[in-house]
């Protein structure tokens, strides 16, 4: 709509970067907990299975929450931000993969890679025009 704020601009007018943006959502979640999943059954006995299964998906939630997230606590440049996320999406995969699941490990690193392309095809501001813009010839 305009004459709204950028952020909500720009989710009514491209409902696609929005649609992208809860697949993305999902993704960390679905990393998460495939982490944890990883974790607990990563055949270890005791402490070291606790720690695993609740130590790999914290470490993804800082990583994420300093870096990757769209309110990130540090402000890296673009280089690292995709490096965050490959490592914890990514993690997330092979965290599929270690428990035995390779076609969901398989179709995650897909979903994730086509994710982060189509985010980064979005990341710039839609145009807004005024009354007084005109749509360009052509």
């Amino acid at each position: 709509m305009a004459g709204d704020s950028v952020g909500t601009a720009g989710l009514d007018a491209r409902p696609w970067y929005a649609a992208n943006e809860l697949v993305a959502f999902l993704l960390e979640l679905a990393a998460l907990g495939s982490l944890g999943w990883w974790g607990f059954g990563a055949g270890h006995e005791g402490v070291l299975r606790i720690l695993l299964g609740v130590g790999a998906p914290l470490a993804g939630i800082v990583l994420w929450a300093l870096f990757a997230a769209p309110r990130a606590r540090l402000r890296p440049r673009l280089p690292l931000v995709l490096a965050v996320k490959a490592l914890v999406l990514g993690g997330g995969a092979a965290a599929l993969w270690g428990v035995g699941h390779s076609v969901a490990a398989g179709a995650m690193a897909v979903v994730t890679v086509v994710n982060i392309a189509v985010a980064e095809v979005f990341r710039t501001p839609p145009v807004e025009r005024g009354p007084d813009r005109a749509a360009p010839a052509g």
